[in-house]
C-alpha cells in the first residue's frame, strides 16, 4: 500500500527565511514555490523525498489552520505524507482498518509565472494516529524535477535518512504503523545505557524512527514530532560546508550504529537541532 515517504511538512512563520535557511542547509535550491488556500509553499525535491515549507500569508480555511497550529506548536514539522500507488483503494483499506481517512482530493498550487502543480491527497484524522498529521498522497501527474545541488556532491544532503517520532507507548506505534499503516518493521531495540527503546520501520529508502523513555511509564499522552535525519556521502566534509554557511553545529563523530559518522545542526533552521549522518564509507 505504502511504497514510500512522498514530502515532510514544514509549517514556518517567514518562507522566504526558512528556504534560505534550507538552501544552506541542504545546499540545493528550492524547486517550486506556489501559493493557494491563503498560504505560500516551497518545495525542495531530494531523490527519496520532498521537504515542503509552508507560511500563511492569506484568508482561507487551510491559513486559518495553519496559523492556529503555529500559535500553538511553533515552527516545525506538521505532516508526514506517505506515497500510495491507489489511493481510493489505501482510503479504502484503512477506514476498515479503523482509520478514520478523507475523501481523496484535488489540490494544485500555481508559481508567479502562473504554472500550477496538481497532486491528490487523502488526510487521516489525527485522532487515530496519536495526534501525528498523516497524509496520503497519490502519483503526481508530472514527476516534479529535482535541482542538482550547489555544493560538491560529496559536501551536500543527498537525502533524508530518518524522520524521528517521540511516543510514550510502542505498542499503540507498532500497531498503527505496522498493522495498519503496513511500514516494515526493521528493528525493535531497548538500550537501558541510553533510557530509550527504539522502533525504526522502514518507508522506502527513509526511516520512521520511535523514541521511547524507559524511565517514564507507558500512557495514551499523544506522539510528538522529534527531528529530521539527513544523510550525506561525506559527514566531515558536510560538516565543514554547513559550519562555512554560519551554522552552529558539532564535531562530526562516530554514530551509535556501527560504520556511521553524524554530527548535529543545533539551530539555524526550523526543525533544528537536526543530524547528519553518513552511512559506510565516504568516497
Amino acid at each position: 500500500m505504502i511504497t514510500g515517504l512522498d514530502h515532510v511538512a514544514l509549517v514556518v512563520r517567514d518562507l522566504d527565511a526558512a528556504m534560505e535557511g534550507y538552501s544552506r542547509l541542504l545546499s540545493r535550491r528550492p524547486d517550486w514555490i506556489g501559493r493557494a488556500g491563503g498560504v505560500r509553499q516551497a518545495w525542495f525535491q531530494l531523490p527519496n523525498m520532498a521537504l515542503d515549507l509552508i507560511s500563511p500569508e492569506g484568508e482561507g480555511a487551510f491559513a486559518d489552520g495553519i496559523r492556529a497550529h503555529l500559535d500553538a506548536h511553533g515552527e516545525g514539522i506538521w505532516a508526514l505524507a506517505f506515497a500510495v500507488k491507489d489511493i481510493e483503494a489505501a482510503q479504502r483499506l484503512l477506514t476498515r482498518r479503523g482509520l478514520k481517512a478523507s475523501a481523496p482530493a484535488d489540490l494544485s498550487t500555481r508559481n508567479a509565472e502562473g504554472a500550477e502543480r496538481f497532486w491528490t491527497t487523502s488526510s487521516l484524522d489525527a485522532a487515530n494516529t496519536a495526534g501525528i498529521r498523516i497524509l496520503l498522497v497519490a502519483p503526481i501527474r508530472e514527476p516534479w524535477p529535482a535541482n542538482p545541488p550547489t555544493a560538491e556532491p560529496g559536501a551536500a544532503i543527498s537525502e533524508l535518512d530518518h524522520v524521528v517520532i517521540h511516543t510514550a507507548n510502542c505498542d499503540r506505534a507498532l500497531a498503527l504503523y505496522g498493522a495498519k499503516l503496513g511500514l516494515d518493521l526493521r528493528l525493535d531495540r531497548s538500550n537501558p545505557d541510553w533510557g530509550v527503546r527504539q522502533l525504526f520501520f522502514r518507508c522506502g529508502s527513509a526511516v520512521v524512527e520511535f523514541g521511547a523513555s524507559l524511565k517514564e511509564p507507558v500512557s495514551d499522552k499523544p506522539d510528538a514530532f522529534g527531528g529530521l535525519a539527513w544523510r550525506t556521502p561525506d559527514a566531515v566534509a558536510a560538516q565543514a560546508r554547513i559550519a562555512a554557511a554560519g551554522f552552529d553545529v558539532s564535531e562530526a563523530r562516530k554514530g551509535r550504529k556501527p560504520g556511521t559518522q553524524v554530527f548535529t545542526v543545533r539551530a539555524g533552521v526550523p526543525a533544528a537541532p537536526a543530524l547528519v549522518i553518513q552511512q559506510g564509507d565516504a568516497p
